[in-house]
């Protein structure tokens, strides 16, 4: 038996299983093995009835289309497997004695991975060029080995091999936190798109402070949040048990990613009153003494309300949760240009602008959605209105 043409352009495949052993018998057209190209992975019938007396291509072997792959003796008789038999010897000791042998390509041989496992070229080549590792395969080809469908679905479902990654202690005390806060704050929340024509004038006049400090549109936006809240005290509260604490003072939490830690929220303490030129110098020393690892517990403790930035310039909205024992927290989206509908005079017309979204997350038992919606379009007004060549 010769392996037969497999299709226009295919010049050889690789035998991934066989069927049958040496002895068996075989029935025309019945399957006798696999053979695997780079296009198709296909089961070869047997050209005749008869007993398999020599196979001559083992599995991963490449061969050649043409080349012989098999013996098929129609005169003889399966062997009983009880019988001690004198069955003709394997397949890799035998040697053909007619039609040159099948060609096994060097460069492409099969090869066996550590553990053990039996990887073809094609299944090699097929893991290989989507990064995945024979080792985390599972094969279900005889005694283990990856068959092409064991490859592709691997490539298919990305490695299966389990992690296992112990969280740090403070994502575990972020977790706990946060789901104490989940449970015992009925949170709402409610956002709000408005103009930020603020940070195109920021563009204008320079994002420094006059001392070199830079300016972020976070820094604009919490200068805008802290003033707000003299006319909206409730929010810049805190609970102690059923006992609720309007303070006078801001102290502004800017929460902060951290990569082993999730996050951290600074505290900009006594915010109330604070220029922006002025605001921008405390958070940057916040940012700094962060980055070096020189924050002190004070730098984290007694915050008042909590001022979410966008975590990428894609982020539309964020809806934070409430950090105890708070009751507001205030997300800020990117600033994004965006067509803005103008009408003057009755006519409409297309310009580019500004825009960003406002959210916020409150405490139920001391506001609702009205008034914080008020707090926001209060906020929107302040940017609207905000003197930023004075304020740097």
């Amino acid at each position: 038996m010769t392996l037969p043409s497999l299709g226009e352009s295919v010049t050889e495949g690789i035998i991934t299983q066989w069927f049958k052993k040496v002895g068996d018998a075989v029935v025309r057209d019945e399957p006798l093995f696999e053979v695997s190209t780079d296009k198709v992975d296909s089961e070869m019938p047997s050209p005749a009835a008869g007993v398999l007396v020599e196979i001559l291509a083992g599995e991963g072997d490449t061969v050649e289309t043409g080349s012989r792959v098999a013996v098929i003796d129609e005169n003889a008789q399966a062997q009983s497997p009880s019988e001690p038999g004198t069955a003709p010897s394997s397949t890799l000791a035998s040697t053909p004695t007619s039609t040159a042998p099948a060609r096994l390509t060097p460069d492409v041989a099969s090869a066996t991975t550590p553990s053990g496992v039996v990887v073809s070229p094609v299944v090699r080549r097929i893991l290989s060029d989507g990064g995945v590792e024979p080792s985390t395969v599972q094969g279900s080809g005889p005694g283990g080995s990856i068959t092409r469908r064991d490859a592709e679905r691997a490539v298919l479902n990305g490695p299966t091999e389990e992690v296992v990654v112990p969280l740090s202690n403070g994502r575990r005390r972020m977790g706990q936190h946060m789901s104490v806060s989940t449970q015992s704050t009925p949170h709402g929340f409610v956002a709000i798109e408005i103009d930020g024509a603020v940070f195109g004038e920021l563009e204008r006049v320079g994002r420094t402070t006059r001392d070199g400090a830079p300016i972020s549109d976070e820094m604009v936006i919490s200068l805008a949040a802290v003033r707000a809240l003299g006319e909206f005290e409730f929010l810049n509260a805190t609970f102690n048990n059923d006992q609720l604490t309007v303070h006078r003072s801001v102290n502004l939490g800017v929460m902060r990613h951290v990569e082993e830690d999730g996050m951290l929220v600074p505290v900009v303490h006594a915010a109330a009153g604070l220029t922006l030129r002025a605001l921008a110098r405390r958070v940057n020393e916040l940012d700094d003494r962060l980055s070096s690892r020189q924050l002190t517990t004070d730098d984290l403790m007694g915050g008042t309300f909590t001022l979410v930035g966008a975590p990428s310039e894609h982020t539309l909205f964020t809806e934070p949760i409430i950090i105890q024992p708070e009751v507001a927290a205030l997300s800020v989206g990117a600033v994004r240009r965006v067509p803005v509908v103008n009408e003057v005079n009755g006519v409409l017309s297309v310009d580019v602008g500004y825009r960003l979204v406002l959210g916020l997350s409150f405490d139920h038992r001391v506001c609702e959605p009205v008034s914080a919606v008020y707090y926001l379009e209060r906020v929107a007004e302040l940017l609207a209105g905000m003197d930023l060549e004075s304020e740097r």
